[in-house]
């Protein structure tokens, strides 16, 4: 249940503004846990972590088009129009990061540049939990997929 509070004194302002500490002191050995298991035991790692963290036990890490195609049809049309309005400006947005590589001489014999280079493949990880956000999908793959 969340924690409601009205109208709280000035003196618990700063209080009420801190953000939470991490519930676990050894977080840090658990991210390299996580990852060394995953570079050692690849997608089993990866299908064990999702039925530990999600509670979604899996054999197939890809969803078919069937699937898709099934998922779609509950989805309401309403609903549908506001991702695809956010898509479309989420791709504006990080289009206009597709600039040519520029050159700026900034003194006599030194140039400088920046080159955008496209990596080949990404891993996104979009977390299931309670209420899991399709905006999480929506803001890591539309830039992902323009560069």
């Amino acid at each position: 249940m969340m924690k409601k509070i009205l109208l709280p004194p000035r003196s618990m302002w700063e209080t009420l503004c801190m953000r939470p500490e991490p519930e676990s002191t050894d977080l840090d050995d658990r991210v390299k846990s996580i990852v060394r298991s995953v570079r050692e035991r690849g997608d089993s790692a990866v299908r064990d972590m999702s039925t530990a963290f999600d509670g979604y036990p899996t054999e197939r890490l890809k969803v078919i088009t069937e699937e898709i195609t099934m998922a779609a049809q509950l989805v309401p049309e309403n609903l549908k129009d506001a991702i695809e309005k956010a898509k479309i400006n989420i791709e504006t947005f990080h289009s206009a990061q597709l600039t040519a590589e520029q050159v700026v001489d900034i003194s006599p014999g030194f140039r400088c540049w920046r080159r955008n280079v496209a990596i080949e493949s990404v891993g996104l990880y979009i977390p299931g939990g309670n209420a899991p956000l399709f905006s999480t999908v929506l803001m890591l793959a539309i830039p992902a997929k323009i560069a």
